[in-house]
């Protein structure tokens, strides 16, 4: 099955079920982006609208993208903020939408599922206008070099997503290289035990 059709089936289910790394980065992201202030908004992966609520409560203008017919469906469901713009995009295409547009892309737990992040990269940097921010969240290389990766669970028992394995490396070169500067590294530990493997790894881009 697809990436996108596992999407698609595990829309119904996503936000009720047990999972602690779609909870943890909620937590993140909060944290996280209550420290910067935006206007204009672009978020990458939007599902059924996790962070989307709440970023909307904060930015004039939000544009929210997802390849998932499902998962968009459950976000327009949730959402009815006059100042959100919902997309259907494969992100590994070229984005249509317009350049030095945003002052903040986010993109929470998508990039697992992309194999190019350099791509991904250059595509926000165009997106972004000067002094914008990138924010990226995903599962951290440790636990995916443990064999963690997307899953959910039907009837017919656990369905795992097609996934890659990014390092930490990968992230910052990519974002060196088209540009950007490193403003945050963080990781993000279950119950915030320290003494466990991070489940996930967080990063805050700048383009100059």
């Amino acid at each position: 099955m697809s990436v996108k059709d596992s999407y698609n089936e595990w829309a119904e289910s996503y936000d009720s079920s047990d999972n602690k790394t779609r909870d943890l980065e909620k937590i993140a992201a909060v944290q996280t982006l209550k420290n910067y202030d935006y206007n204009v908004v672009v978020e990458l992966g939007c599902g059924t609208g996790k962070n989307t609520d709440w970023i909307s409560k904060k930015a004039k203008k939000l544009i929210a993208i997802d390849f998932s017919d499902e998962m968009l469906l459950r976000a327009n469901e949730k959402i009815k903020s006059d100042n959100v713009t919902f997309i259907k995009a494969d992100l590994t295409q070229e984005w249509k939408i317009e350049d030095d547009l945003a002052d903040l892309i986010t993109c929470s737990l998508v990039l697992e599922h992309i194999y190019d992040l350099r791509f991904i990269f250059s595509q926000v940097f165009k997106k972004l206008k000067s002094g914008g921010r990138f924010y990226v969240c995903e599962l951290h290389p440790f636990k995916q070099y443990k064999g963690t990766k997307a899953r959910y669970e039907t009837e017919g028992g656990t369905v795992e997503l097609e996934v890659f394995i990014h390092h930490v490396s990968d992230f910052t070169s990519a974002a060196l290289s088209n540009g950007f500067r490193v403003l945050e590294l963080k990781e993000w530990f279950d119950a915030e035990d320290e003494k466990t493997v991070p489940r996930l790894i967080s990063f805050v881009f700048e383009k100059p």
